[in-house]
């Protein structure tokens, strides 16, 4: 049984919950907007028109519910994939994104509070696999052209021209997806839902602490990736409250494992997709995580040396597992992966269906 949808948000209200979370991407979207104008509002239309007609057809299809729209989870869910994105996406690429995160996402799993796995970053997988060519193309990316307000020194007066370039790219700069212009912008949310109590502290914390310290020892020469990509991912997604761990020591070791596979990923060469695949191969083992980390019932004793098995025994898991994503990668199978969680959730959906027939039959 889930853990999940057994833990009630603060308030007693979804819709304050995803509230919350809109406020506190309202900064990375204006400096979206900034950048890119009506580019970022026209792929925020298409992605919410597609999330929310999805939601509300399958829904009610599929699980008799015909108000899941009005929960605000859609809409999140759609803002957060594109957030992930190039400027310049297709817009029935964002369209397909936006259904696959909905319905392989969250729907097929049971809805708002059972997905097992990021919705958001569920369906970025589904386009990068079914749309390779669009998701992978530099053109995507060079739009340099389209830019409505440049990059400019904010610091120009400092004696360094390095850091005080580096502190105006904090602020803002014009480079990366769609959600990746402000590090300031998505500091900013984050301290606004640890305030909320949205979040706790002990992913983000856990996660940026065991990357910085990786990436400090071993360096990180040679290697392409993106700071505020991390910064989005940990923030707004590694904290997904049904598909990360429930309790606090739990957290932080899902935040220090999530750490030690984006390192991973992005020393042996991982592009776009380092974020992605280290939050959903974490997201596996989410609930095992809770498991093992549950805390000690009130005057039982704690056994430390199976507690410390356990643990060791799930660290081996989640690296192997890691490695294993990173041979299919280099090997350009990775496709199969997603091929075989489609297989998965229609048969478990299938069984969940014959299930809920069987009980009025």
């Amino acid at each position: 049984m889930s853990l999940h949808p057994h833990i009630k948000p603060r308030f007693n209200s979804t819709q304050l919950v995803m509230f919350d979370v809109l406020i506190a991407l309202f900064p990375v979207l204006i400096v979206g907007w900034m950048a890119y104008g009506k580019i970022l509002l026209v792929q925020l239309g298409v992605a919410l028109g597609s999330a929310l007609v999805t939601d509300f057809v399958f829904s009610s299809v599929f699980l008799k519910k015909y108000d899941s729209v009005l929960d605000g989870s859609s809409v999140v869910t759609a803002i957060l994939l594109v957030c992930t994105l190039a400027p310049l996406t297709p817009w029935y690429v964002v369209s397909f994104g936006a259904f696959s995160a909905i319905l392989l996402g969250k729907i097929v799993w049971g809805g708002l509070g059972k997905n097992r796995f990021n919705p958001a970053l569920v369906g970025r997988e589904f386009m990068s696999v079914f749309f390779t060519a669009a998701m992978t193309s530099p053109m995507l990316w060079k739009s340099g052209d389209l830019i409505r307000q440049e990059t400019v020194n904010l610091f120009h007066g400092m004696a360094s021209p390095y850091v005080s370039k580096y502190l105006s790219a904090v602020i803002y700069k014009t480079d990366g997806a769609m959600g990746e212009y402000s590090i300031l912008a998505i500091f900013i949310g984050g301290l606004y839902l640890l305030f909320r109590s949205r979040i706790s502290w002990h992913i983000p914390l856990s996660l940026l602490l065991t990357w910085s310290v990786l990436s400090w020892i071993n360096g990180t020469a040679g290697t392409q990736y993106s700071v505020a990509g991390i910064l989005l991912g940990t923030v707004f997604m590694a904290t997904d409250m049904p598909s990360s761990p429930t309790t606090p020591n739990g957290k932080l070791f899902y935040g220090v494992m999530t750490g030690v596979c984006l390192f991973i990923f992005i020393k042996e060469g991982i592009r776009f997709e380092y974020m992605s695949f280290s939050i959903l191969l974490m997201n596996g083992f989410a609930d095992r995580i809770s498991m093992v980390f549950n805390p000690r019932a009130w005057g039982e004793k704690q056994d430390y040396k199976r507690k410390m098995e356990e643990v060791f025994v799930l660290t081996l898991k989640i690296l192997t597992v890691s490695f294993a994503v990173l041979t299919l990668y280099r090997y350009g199978w990775i496709n199969y992966v997603v091929f075989t969680y489609m297989i998965y959730i229609v048969f478990k959906f299938n069984f969940s269906f014959a299930q809920a027939v069987n009980k009025y039959v």
